[in-house]
């Protein structure tokens, strides 16, 4: 594990082989460790990085709202620190919403791109509410009951049956400090509608989700491999929001299988 304060602010990071960058953003209210299975994967044939955001992980407890252009800046900020020009750009969830931000930002620093368990649509306000309440419950409870009510919606009924797995999973969003979970919440809230983004990508894109994803359901993927010129979509049997943790063998085959083209 690496580190790098950049603006006064400490990122944590591991980075891992050698060859053509690969980018790991993780989701809400998660960390870097998510992507372990797909590190190991992948770091034998490309640098694979994987930070973890301000307020997760063993990055900086920094407070605020983490807009999607905020945490978009804080990665072109690392990677300009690493002298990376170029990367494959894998976002889950959130961090697919990261993504397209990125990309309207600096899509000369996209070579190609990965949208995992996402979607391009804004809030509605009846989501936005919903993240709002989440924020202050957490802020008056903490996050252990939002970790257990949000493990249950994001895996797949038979992962919901592997003790490891489920401890994995709430130990990384119990990890995650009040100020990441209620900077997270409203940062989602805020973020723009990326619809009229998924037109304006042209670099090759691979799409990825779990066949029973409740948070962001296969028909967005859909929509989205629709919207974006020539995107691949793979359907990951199996699992639910959680693909690249739940089934990371089928994730991964498809993840190298993307890039080896």
């Amino acid at each position: 594990m690496a580190s790098a304060t950049i603006k006064r602010t400490k990122f944590s990071y591991s980075d891992r082989g050698h060859g053509d960058a690969v980018l790991f953003v993780h989701g809400f209210p998660l960390n870097k460790s998510m992507w372990k299975a797909q590190l190991a994967s992948l770091s034998p044939y490309y640098q694979c990085i994987a930070p973890d955001l301000r307020g997760h992980g063993s990055s900086q407890d920094v407070p605020g709202i983490y807009t999607v252009d905020i945490l978009a800046d804080d990665l072109k900020d690392l990677l300009d620190r690493l002298g990376i020009h170029t990367v494959t750009l894998v976002g889950f969830s959130m961090g697919g919403y990261v993504a397209f931000a990125f990309y309207r930002k600096y899509p000369r620093s996209v070579r190609s791109l990965v949208l995992a368990d996402t979607r391009p649509q804004a809030d509605s306000p009846e989501a936005k509410q919903g993240r709002e309440t989440a924020a202050q419950t957490v802020l008056r409870e903490g996050a252990t009951g939002m970790a257990t009510t949000l493990t249950g919606r994001m895996l797949a009924p038979a992962s919901q049956q592997r003790p490891a797995l489920v401890q994995s999973v709430q130990t990384i969003m119990t990890s995650t400090p009040v100020n990441g979970w209620v900077g997270d919440l409203r940062g989602l809230a805020a973020r723009p509608d990326s619809m009229d983004t998924l037109a304006k990508i042209t670099c090759p894109t691979l799409i990825l989700v779990g066949d029973q994803d409740a948070v962001t359901p296969p028909a967005d993927s859909q929509l989205m491999a629709e919207r974006i010129k020539d995107a691949k979509l793979v359907t990951i049997s199996g699992a639910g929001h959680l693909s690249p943790m739940e089934q990371p063998r089928a994730f991964n085959r498809a993840l190298r299988q993307f890039l080896q083209g």
